[in-house]
């Protein structure tokens, strides 16, 4: 027979209404009419098709395999919607044994992982295992299903734990009464069971005197407040906790035995028991009014907690009080402080100290590693030591946090939750920040955003320095102690203060030669033994900043370096009995002047109180830009006079030591800054000579700032006079003996001629702060204020773009060292690509990946090095060989593979006793599965990666 075909007729029977027949029509001899009473004799019976003969088998299979193809070419053809439909009517017609034939062919092609576990388990193993359910996981069951219900509202289950806790049923459940000890549970729970002293009275009378009215009316308000913040609390926390858990899976460890010292925490109700104990314990309503009790759901659940202190904390977001101790400062350190272990070594013993590596961090994780530290422990203080300067601070290497930026969402809950920790600013609560934010007016804006944010009191060091790090030992503003000695000893501070550039030199030779051995040690143990070698080996005389001879001492020595008597010794001694004849000879210097030609002055706040009016600070600010910029031009004329001179000298002798070319490549940039900020100090020294309150000093700074195009020349050859040094001393010998001879002399004041090259990028930090310190201190009816302000904008412009300079050549160097340090690894150097983070991680193989992820083992195939750009990841091959006769091991990395981050899947894996923080990264055609040493690694990693992947997606 042959093949069948459909067509379609539209037919009209009159205009406007068209009638759609559908005719079956048979090619050639297959058409066949209506059977009559003789072709039913002929023996041609038919069954289930007018067409289909039973006693043909081959037609009538040919003719079903062609019906049948016809059929599913319109089930391609149709909607999801009509495919269902004609299953549904399709399983309607069939037999029991045809749905039982279908239920076995879905069960092949569709095998069961999952199963109700109530449903295959008698009753009573079934009410067994809920029974290791908390009350809150059992009521969180109870919404699965009707089945789950019924289970889960047993009194068996619930019994028990009324009873824990001594709230006994009033009366015997009948035998087919439903849920008694459930709601009776419910009932306590919200009442908390407790008796109020009007309550107590009513049920068991009392000795005491009757209330009045109007107290009796005090007590019940008080009472049914407390009782609604309560049940605000607890509805907030239930909303909150089903959002991030799963209907019936216990999230919490209240179900789970614990082996150890610590002891069970409390659950949700004995929790809320106590709050209202603490709410009852007050006097007033003033403290629930201003800080309202409520349920921490930032971070962590209550639940989560593992001592009672850590849940009452985060019920109160913020923990209880301790009479018998006193309260100890928290102190977070950036890694991007030059030398910061040795600031670790010098931390007190009543502070909790975080180190964090600000590489691919970000607030969220942040505040989790201060979680850590903190352990829910009420604090006196924090204290923000993070680069920063007069308008800003960097917690992150991403994120500078400006007035402008504080407000943001992220920005202001990482504000809001870390000063949670500290006692309010009536019981001395305080936040310090290390930065020099009380020098400028962005900066003070700043403050009182923080201020209001925090609730605390908030202080920052004036700034009013020139130097290393010694606005940190300048005046603070606000009362109180002197905060940097609340966090760190005075001498170490001392010498990190003045030192703190030299000391990350030293630094960076001891993290490549010890950290290897360290590895195994947290961050911060590992910067704390650093820095107390370091401190070992450069410790200086102990002196105090209160020290009266030490600071007669350097003033006699700043006055012998600016006199250069012919007796130097005769002079000093002269200047020592001069000064111990003068009593008050030490009280006429000026305590805001505190440039590294100055002594360091006593961070006593008592003392730079002399100064109040903004005239004389105004004067201190600007005799400090005097004083730093003649220290300025005396480094730049050294250059000339050192360097510059005899090289011309014998370059036009005919005994060049270095070419022409090479000499004006090294130090013409360098020569133009040095005429201008002659002209510019000697306006400076005029107008110093004629000081007053009503003197301006703006029109100097605008004419200074016109000629900031010597100091762009400069910074774009700074690259090129580096590469020229290098080149000279090492193909030329006279010119290294020349360098010899030369480099850290008195002369030099011991810095070598590329340490003198640098003095022209801080100058302009430097001017920036004294900038903002003069205006801040000139009012705005000042006639000099509006050429000040004009000035500080021209030169904050310019200093970003120093920032930016900077910021180019860092990522160039650390790419062409990732570059040198991966073997075998394709070029690097490619458009804006620069590195976000390294991690070393362990690459692990999982052996059974078939069975619950609970009980998956892994092994360890291989040491990986992970290196994070911002458009790739890079994973390396880390192998650790040791060196003979030495504790000393070589890491290598050997090129592995490379993903682009738009393609890459990171899935983290939950930690079980097989494994520990591991996470599975996955490209399209490989996958691979690692795990960090430490949790905290593995989530500024993971925080690292996520912020990578979507700013890649974002931006293709």
């Amino acid at each position: 027979m042959t093949s069948v075909e459909f067509r379609t007729h539209f037919k009209s029977r009159n205009r406007g209404n068209a009638d759609v027949s559908y005719q079956w029509q048979m090619n050639g001899s297959d058409y066949r009419q209506p059977l009559t009473d003789w072709s039913r004799s002929d023996g041609a019976e038919t069954r289930f098709s007018a067409w289909t003969p039973v006693t043909n088998k081959a037609c009538n299979q040919q003719l079903f395999q062609e019906r049948t193809t016809l059929v599913l070419h319109w089930f391609d053809l149709w909607t999801d919607r009509q495919r269902k439909e004609f299953i549904c009517q399709l399983l309607r017609r069939c037999s029991k044994t045809q749905l039982k034939f279908t239920n076995d062919c879905l069960a092949q092609s569709v095998p069961i992982s999952r199963m109700d576990f109530t449903a295959v388990l008698p009753r009573l193993l079934s009410l067994y295992i809920m029974s290791f359910l908390s009350p809150r996981d059992i009521c969180a069951a109870a919404q699965v299903c009707w089945h789950w219900k019924f289970l889960a509202e047993q009194d068996c289950l619930w019994s028990p734990k009324c009873i824990r806790l001594g709230w006994f049923l009033p009366y015997s459940p009948s035998d087919y009464e439903y849920g008694a000890w459930k709601r009776h549970y419910v009932a306590c729970a919200a009442s908390l069971d407790i008796l109020t002293p009007r309550e107590a009275a009513d049920v068991y009378g009392t000795l005491n005197e009757s209330l009045t009215a109007p107290q009796e009316q005090e007590d019940r308000w008080r009472e049914h407040k407390i009782r609604q913040t309560i049940r605000e609390n607890l509805a907030e926390h239930k909303k909150a906790a089903l959002k991030t858990r799963r209907a019936w899976l216990n999230a919490s460890k209240l179900g789970t035995s614990f082996t150890g010292t610590i002891h069970k925490p409390l659950s949700l109700t004995a929790a809320l028991v106590h709050l209202g104990e603490k709410c009852r314990l007050k006097n007033s309503l003033s403290s629930v009014e201003i800080r309202k009790p409520r349920l921490d759901l930032s971070m962590k659940s209550t639940l989560d907690s593992t001592s009672l202190l850590k849940t009452t904390s985060s019920l109160f977001n913020r923990p209880v009080m301790s009479s018998y101790y006193p309260l100890p400062h928290f102190l977070l350190v950036s890694s991007k402080v030059p030398g910061y272990e040795l600031l670790l070594a010098a931390v007190q013993v009543s502070v909790l100290v975080l180190p964090y590596d600000s590489q691919g961090m970000t607030l969220e994780v942040l505040f989790s590693l201060a979680e850590r530290v903190i352990q829910g422990r009420m604090l006196q203080s924090v204290g923000i030591l993070v680069p920063g300067s007069t308008d800003d601070i960097m917690l992150t290497d991403e994120l500078r946090i400006t007035e402008k930026t504080v407000l943001k969402p992220c920005v202001r809950e990482f504000w809001e939750k870390l000063c949670g920790w500290v006692v309010p600013a009536s019981e001395g609560g305080s936040l310090n920040i290390f930065a020099p934010l009380a020098a400028s007016v962005a900066g003070m804006g700043l403050l009182r955003k923080l201020s209001t944010l925090t609730g605390l009191n908030v202080k920052a060091p004036t700034g009013i320095c020139t130097g290393s790090y010694q606005h940190i030992v300048s005046e603070w503003c606000g009362s109180g102690e002197f905060p940097p000695l609340l966090y760190l000893h005075e001498p170490v501070l001392l010498t990190w203060c003045r030192q703190a550039e030299w000391i990350e030199e030293a630094c960076k030779d001891l993290r490549k030669q010890l950290e290897p051995q360290l590895h195994f040690m947290c961050q911060e143990i590992r910067g704390r033994i650093l820095g107390q070698f370091l401190w070992d080996r450069i410790k200086m005389p102990v002196f105090s900043f209160k020290s009266e001879v030490m600071e007669c001492l350097v003033h006699g020595l700043v006055a012998l370096m600016n006199e250069a008597p012919d007796d130097p010794i005769d002079f000093l001694g002269h200047f020592l009995l001069k000064s111990s004849d003068n009593s008050n000879g030490l009280k006429n210097i000026d305590p805001l002047f505190l440039t590294e030609n100055t002594s360091v002055n006593s961070p006593n706040p008592e003392s730079p109180k002399v100064l109040l009016s903004d005239a004389d600070r105004r004067s201190a600010v600007f005799g400090e830009l005097l004083n730093s910029e003649r220290t300025y031009v005396r480094q730049l004329q050294a250059v000339a006079t050192v360097y510059y001179s005899p090289l011309r000298a014998a370059l036009d002798s005919n005994r060049a030591i270095i070419s022409s070319v090479n000499l004006i490549t090294l130090f013409c940039p360098l020569l133009d800054i040095l005429e201008t900020n002659n002209a510019f100090l000697k306006e400076l020294a005029e107008r110093w000579q004629e000081w007053s309150p009503l003197q301006c000093v703006g029109d100097v700074w605008v004419k200074f700032c016109t000629r900031l195009r010597v100091y762009t020349n400069f910074f774009n050859n700074y690259p090129a006079s580096l590469k020229t040094i290098d080149k000279c001393r090492e193909m030329l010998p006279v010119f290294r003996n020349f360098l010899k001879r030369y480099d850290r002399t008195i002369a030099t004041r011991m810095l070598s001629l590329q340490e003198l090259l640098l003095t022209p990028s801080a100058r302009v930090e430097e001017y920036v702060a004294l900038l903002q310190a003069l205006t801040l201190h000139t009012p705005p009816e000042h006639p000099d204020y509006t050429q000040l302000t004009s000035a500080l904008d021209t030169l904050m412009t310019y200093r970003g773009f120093i920032h930016k300079l900077k910021k180019s050549l860092d990522r160039d160097l650390r790419m062409v060292e990732v570059q040198n340090t991966i073997q075998s690894c394709p070029n690097l150097l490619e458009g804006s690509r620069y590195l976000i983070s390294t991690q070393d991680v362990a690459l692990l193989n999982c052996l059974n990946g078939d069975i619950a992820a609970s009980l998956r083992m892994y092994e360890h195939v291989s040491d990986v090095g992970l290196f994070l750009f911002n458009d790739a990841l890079v994973l390396t091959e880390r192998s650790v060989s040791s060196m003979p006769f030495c504790v000393a091991v070589n890491t290598t990395h050997t090129f592995l593979a490379s993903v682009a981050l738009h393609c890459l899947n990171l899935t983290e894996i939950t930690d079980t006793k097989y494994v520990q923080n591991a996470f599975q990264l996955q490209s399209p055609k490989r996958q691979w599965i690692c795990a960090t040493d430490r949790e905290e690694e593995k989530i500024r990693l993971l925080s690292a990666l996520r912020s990578a992947i979507n700013a890649a997606i974002t931006r293709n």
